[in-house]
């Protein structure tokens, strides 16, 4: 068994990395063997993720300080003013232990031990609730930080796959797979992306929570699962078509959301009309037409492919699910001007009318 060189490396067993599971039927990891010349993924590889995380946490929070938050201001992104809430102990105690909104009963209840009216109660409760809310400065500098990671990663990956054959003719993709050598930039390129979903994942409690918190959640982790099993399998091609194709749209959603907290109303309609037919489009024709038809079709069923397989399926109900939001979103307050709550927004009272916003729901 030609297993001990990648499992020695990694520290597990052989029978994880058992050629069966990884590979193809009649592949063994001897056929991706390096040479002074040829190189091939390498599962230890994954692990420059975490460094690369922290790197990319580090550049951002430089660039939301440095560039982000000047650019913003200077466009005339201002926070709301928001009311100060006098100190309470008992109301602090049931907002921090028991919830955000009492119940009526509860109310009369706390009124009762701070010996206040219930609707100071209730005001208390609203103005508390209100200085939790994200600052539409930090909203816009996490937009802007999205938009230029994900404007810079589309272009480059278009860049790296333009001259390649694989990428217009996706028969090529498989051709003589496995046995398909790793170009340096493309290797880096892949961990670039998977660092960058990683630091998704270790920012989220910090960063500003909508409404599809959980479907955020499934989709960071059904990517960098897909990457990393991906990368270890050497399915280096078709994992670079499907990143392509998922960037094609988020960089123009940031852009639309970085409009909409400018106020730039009309043009950022425009702009979400735009990543609307780029992700409808991108995610519901050529990705399970195109990337995914051939997957299933070109690729013989190995457990890898199997799991893969799986995630993949994952994914485009995601895509159907944020279809149907977006979709729902043009209609009734783009097309008939309703002033409508987007379905991912972070929504609080004191904000809703930052909140009204197409460009937000993915």
């Amino acid at each position: 068994l030609s297993v001990p060189n990648i499992s020695t490396r990694m520290g597990v067993s052989e029978g994880f990395w058992h050629h069966e599971f990884w590979l193809p039927p009649g592949a063994t990891w001897e056929d991706l063997k390096e040479s002074a010349d040829i190189h091939y993924p390498q599962p230890q590889d994954l692990l420059l993720c975490i460094p690369g995380a922290l790197l990319l946490i580090f550049v951002r929070c430089l660039f939301e300080r440095i560039v982000a938050l000047p650019l913003g201001r200077g466009l005339g992104v201002r926070d709301k003013r928001r009311p100060k809430v006098q100190t309470n102990a008992t109301l602090e105690s049931f907002y921090v232990l028991l919830g955000r909104t009492p119940k009526e009963e509860e109310l009369i209840s706390l009124a009762k031990q701070s010996d206040l009216p219930i609707k100071e109660v209730q005001t208390w409760f609203r103005h508390r609730r209100a200085q939790d809310q994200p600052r539409l400065s930090k909203k816009f500098c996490e937009a802007s930080w999205r938009f230029t990671f994900y404007f810079t990663s589309f272009f480059s990956g278009l860049a790296l796959l333009y001259d390649k054959p694989w990428f217009w003719d996706h028969t090529v993709c498989w051709l003589k797979f496995p046995q398909q050598p790793l170009p340096p930039a493309l290797g880096w390129f892949y961990l670039l992306e998977l660092s960058f979903y990683c630091s998704l994942v270790a920012t989220l409690p910090f960063d500003v929570k909508r409404k599809d918190f959980k479907e955020q959640i499934i989709h960071h982790i059904t990517t960098i699962t897909l990457i990393s099993v991906s990368y270890c399998a050497n399915m280096i091609r078709f994992g670079m078509i499907v990143m392509l194709v998922h960037d094609a749209s988020d960089y123009i959603l940031e852009l639309a959301k970085m409009l909409h907290y400018l106020k730039w109303q009309r043009v950022c309609e425009v702009v979400f009309i735009a990543f609307a037919v780029v992700f409808i489009i991108s995610r519901l024709v050529v990705f399970p037409l195109i990337v995914y038809y051939y997957f299933v079709t070109k690729l013989p069923l190995f457990p890898v492919s199997c799991l893969i397989n799986a995630f993949l399926v994952v994914l485009q109900l995601l895509h159907i699910f944020w279809s149907y939001l977006i979709i729902q979103m043009i209609f009734t307050v783009i097309l008939r001007g309703e002033k409508r709550q987007d379905a991912r927004s972070d929504t609080e009272e004191s904000d809703r009318s930052e909140e009204e916003d197409p460009a937000k729901n993915q």
